[in-house]
């Protein structure tokens, strides 16, 4: 399941997108358009710059601006920055150590395909794709 965090994310990157104008884009306006807490959108751009997905410039004038151009950044990578793994199972995760059961286990496959669809899914989507959907 995608927590509130990653979903909101989400909407910060597509609402930076459809409000692009090449200047930074005040966290206090995303926050009234999105209906979100401002408090908990810091919170949520500081990972995002942090993952170098936005840039934000301090100051009066300040704010954020996305680091790409919106056709350039999957919705996949964008969940996965604020999720982790999207692996359905322990064993699938990019890190994870090798199963012993593996060899002998019968939803592997299974679990394999599942990943493989969602994955497949989520980084065929592009920012670009629901901004002014």
């Amino acid at each position: 399941m995608i927590s509130t965090k990653g979903r909101y994310a989400l909407r910060v990157m597509i609402d930076l997108a459809e409000h692009q104008n090449g200047s930074p884009i005040p966290l206090k306006d995303i926050a009234e358009r999105q209906s979100i807490s401002k408090k908990y959108l810091e919170i949520i751009v500081k990972e995002l710059v942090n993952g170098k997905m936005l840039s934000g410039i301090s100051g009066k004038h300040g704010g954020y601006r996305l680091t790409r151009k919106p056709e350039e950044y999957s919705v996949g990578e964008i969940i996965e920055l604020m999720e982790g793994s999207l692996a359905p199972v322990a064993c699938l995760a990019k890190d994870a150590a090798a199963c012993p059961r593996a060899a002998e286990c019968e939803t592997l496959p299974f679990w394999i395909e599942f990943d493989n669809m969602v994955n497949d899914f989520l980084y065929s989507k592009k920012l670009s794709d629901l901004a002014g959907a």
